[in-house]
């Protein structure tokens, strides 16, 4: 039997096709005309003005950070739930970090926790250059709650929609809230450029400021002048190539990820003490990507723990992963502050990641339906 990853990319004759022409035409550098289309398709695909095509999520995250100004002495509060690339691009531009716990329905930040984070640090003196959402496994954090109350505050939004293309919050696309948002495109997500990301807005003005950050602060002079420190952090051509064939394909891969978390539903159904994250609520997979479908065992009803799970679906050589471990609890950010109430802590150690991609087969997905069942004691 072969190996099941968590996320495998989903790759055709299409992408071939694309990064074919890309190569054939001589644009291979950071620039070129599907680097220019994919942005143009990437921001009315999202429904934003603008889009700034880049090497990865993080530099998408860091160019926004220092334009929304964070640095030394200021703070950005940002969800504990989430990928160190979150917290990182915090720490690159000397801001700090100060981290907020999760809601339990979907992991995705708690809004009243949050605004009583800002609340706290604006009351102090401290000032806030942003709040960075996290549109956490595909599914966007509650907005109707995070905009109205950050735009009372005076405090940016930073929505960090690594996961979440194609999801949706109400009528608006993910990536499409606050001052900013970053797609990521590396090679586990929801559609891939092998790596990269993109930086969307409405402000043109922040975008063309990042394009500038993006190409090592270049001087518009007929030779190379800088007058400030810059990036490379642009994405090439080749890679925006098979961005956009991927792009003609998201809502097929989508439909797929649904399909597969419905079969994972419906398989577990029987088996007491194990939800799925993000289903609990009126909001449902509708407006949700499914990028990773996780469970949560209830260590009252269950019994077996996550590690357990993991280690036996590892055994199968079926991927599956712990939910990503807080912030708050990295070693690396020991110090930062936290405003927390253990939710995060529970999901992380009682959460099971299942493998969700799209190139997942009908038999695949019965293999870790098997799997699972066994882990669980169900058989």
């Amino acid at each position: 039997m072969s190996r099941i990853f968590l996320s495998k990319a989903d790759v055709t004759e299409v992408e071939e096709q694309y990064v074919l022409d890309a190569v054939r035409s001589g644009w291979v550098a950071p620039l070129g005309p599907h680097v220019d289309a994919f942005e143009a398709e990437i921001a009315e695909r999202v429904g934003v003005a603008g889009a700034l095509a880049l090497a990865s999520g993080t530099a998408a995250l860091h160019l926004a950070l220092l334009e929304l100004g964070a640095k030394p002495g200021t703070a950005v509060v940002v969800s504990s739930m989430t990928f160190a690339a979150s917290a990182n691009a915090i720490a690159y531009t000397g801001a700090s970090p100060v981290f907020v716990d999760a809601q339990a329905s979907d992991g995705n930040v708690d809004p009243q926790l949050l605004i009583d984070a800002v609340d706290t640090l604006q009351a102090e003196g401290t000032t806030v250059a942003a709040v960075m959402t996290v549109d956490l496994f595909g599914r966007c954090a509650d907005y109707d709650e995070i905009v109205e109350a950050l735009d009372a505050r005076g405090v940016a939004l930073l929505e960090d929609a690594a996961e979440a293309l194609g999801a949706v919050y109400g009528e608006r696309q993910a990536g499409s809230f606050g001052r900013a948002a970053a797609l990521s495109f590396n090679g586990n997500k929801i559609m891939t450029t092998s790596g990269g990301g993109m930086l969307l807005s409405n402000d043109l003005e922040l975008l063309d400021r990042c394009r500038y950050l993006s190409t090592q602060a270049r001087q518009p002079v007929p030779y190379y002048q800088h007058t400030e420190i810059g990036y490379n952090y642009r994405l090439s051509n080749v890679l925006a190539a098979l961005g956009r064939a991927q792009l003609t394909r998201l809502d097929g891969m989508i439909a797929r990820r649904r399909a597969i978390r419905q079969r994972y539903v419906d398989g577990l159904a029987d088996i007491a003490g194990v939800r799925f994250l993000g289903r609990d609520d009126q909001r449902g997979d509708a407006q949700d990507n499914c990028w990773l479908t996780t469970v949560v065992l209830d260590p009252e009803v269950v019994d077996v723990t996550a590690d357990s799970v993991i280690e036996k679906l590892g055994a199968e050589d079926i991927e599956a992963r712990h939910l990503w471990k807080p912030m708050h609890l990295q070693p690396v950010f020991a110090d930062a502050r936290a405003f927390v109430n253990g939710t995060s802590e529970r999901l992380f150690n009682h959460g099971v990641t299942l493998p969700s991609g799209s190139v997942l087969t009908d038999d695949d997905v019965a293999r870790v339906l098997a799997a699972a069942r066994s882990a669980l004691g169900r058989a």
